[in-house]
């Protein structure tokens, strides 16, 4: 009896720490497809073009390249438990800072609270990724990240939709209707749509709290074997990115991100477009959540065929499949251009997890270093929507998408042939 129940306890804990982790990428999850609320918001209350709205993805995603690297060293010494601790109160204070930023009124510091809050969202991301690849067979580990990721996906399906009802549902008057009103009149309007942010931000700061406390009472396996904690020699990170899986991965997360994010910001502004969806701004929000419940769904999906089926094969496959997806989107109009690209979701929904559990593959106890570069290229997020913006201005939202159509044929090619494993790791037991 005794034997039995010694055998037991480590699966049970294993078991209990993959549940805790993915309440923890629900979280995330929910905290990120808010930017894609947030992005018509302020665009409209700071009356903003579209270059100028996606500095609203550039500092969110900015912030995972600048804070990748020191998260990565505060995994290091603290190791994956108490970096998801330390993360998640960081992630709580950025979304504290939204109730001064809405009271005044001010733009950059919204841009401000969307750093901080990011910053936290990075050190989830290095400690959380490969937390959940490393518990447990490394053969099996992209379907469990997959599944992992698929909850992740469920906070993006339902943070627009929450969302929506909370920050987008009053009327949004135009520059002519906002131009008739009183100054005293414009002002309690352009207040009362600022506050609108401040209860939703200040529920996740406190969910967000709740969490780190929950992950801290936990007794999490540490997992010290895969930090270099467990290692006697110092790796660099130009080692690291020697290794091509990893150097191509990295490249492929930026990428994909960037494609990801990019589709998602633009896509309430798109269905509003009157040759499109003609939609109102709520309306589209709640469409918004089909696109990222796709994903969801094909994560849970994937989770399963990815244990029989190959990782790259199946990487490649689905990005062909979004590439695809979205030329017939920029070529289309009406009902057609609504649900092809929102169908780009479903087939979105393996790359990321496939791609991190490539790109940390047989690294052993260079895995958080690989794991920091390969969030430092989530950075993708800033720059793709930002690029994306500046077409959008110039030829147009629908012609816009020929951008992330690039950077589904690189994961494409990555997915083939990129991720092979170096010579040196490909004889590795697994």
């Amino acid at each position: 009896m005794n034997t039995a129940a010694t055998a037991t306890a480590p699966v049970v804990r294993t078991q209990v720490a993959l549940t805790v982790a993915t309440a923890i990428f629900f979280m995330w999850g929910f905290l990120t497809s808010l930017n894609d609320v947030l992005i018509p918001h302020l665009k409209a209350l700071f009356d903003l073009n579209y270059t100028r709205t996606m500095l609203i993805q550039f500092t969110f995603f900015g912030a995972y390249f600048v804070m990748s690297l020191p998260a990565g060293r505060v995994v290091a010494k603290v190791g994956y438990k108490h970096g998801i601790v330390i993360g998640l109160l960081v992630a709580g204070f950025g979304a504290l800072l939204f109730l001064p930023a809405a009271q005044v009124r001010s733009y950059d510091l919204f841009l401000g609270a969307l750093f901080v809050l990011a910053s936290g969202i990075t050190l989830l991301q290095v400690s959380a990724n490969p937390y959940v690849s490393l518990l447990g067979a490394p053969q099996t580990a992209a379907s469990r990240l997959n599944l992992a990721q698929a909850l992740n996906s469920l906070g993006h399906t339902v943070g627009p939709w929450i969302g929506g009802m909370l920050i987008l549902s009053a009327t949004v008057l135009g520059a002519e209707q906002l131009a008739a009103l009183a100054p005293e009149q414009k002002e309690a309007y352009l207040q009362a749509k600022s506050q609108a942010v401040q209860l939703p931000y200040l529920g996740l700061a406190l969910a967000l709290f709740a969490l780190a406390l929950l992950v801290w009472l936990f007794r999490l396996p540490p997992l010290t074997e895969a930090t270099e904690q467990a290692d006697t020699r110092r790796h660099g990170f130009g080692e690291v990115l020697g290794l091509r899986h990893v150097r191509w991965g990295v490249l492929a997360i930026f990428l994909y991100v960037g494609a990801e994010v990019a589709i998602g910001s633009f896509l309430i502004n798109y269905l509003a477009e009157p040759h499109i969806g003609g939609m109102a701004e709520a309306t589209a929000a709640g469409y918004l959540s089909l696109y990222w419940g796709g994903a969801m769904v094909g994560r849970f999906i994937g989770s399963a065929l990815l244990v029989r089926f190959d990782a790259r094969r199946m990487l490649a496959l689905y990005a062909a499949a979004a590439a695809t997806l979205l030329l017939v989107t920029v070529s289309s109009s009406g009902w057609l251009a609504v649900w092809s690209v929102l169908a780009i979701g479903l087939f979105n929904s393996i790359m990321f997890p496939t791609i991190f559990t490539l790109g940390i593959e047989q690294l052993g106890p260079m895995t958080e270093k690989a794991s920091s570069l390969l969030v430092m290229a989530i950075v993708g997020g800033a720059i793709v929507p930002l690029l994306q913006g500046v077409l959008a201005d110039s030829a147009g939202v629908q012609l816009s998408f020929l951008l992330p159509v690039l950077c589904y044929g690189y994961i494409v090619w990555y997915g083939w042939s990129g991720s092979k494993l170096p010579a040196q790791l490909a004889g590795r037991d697994a």
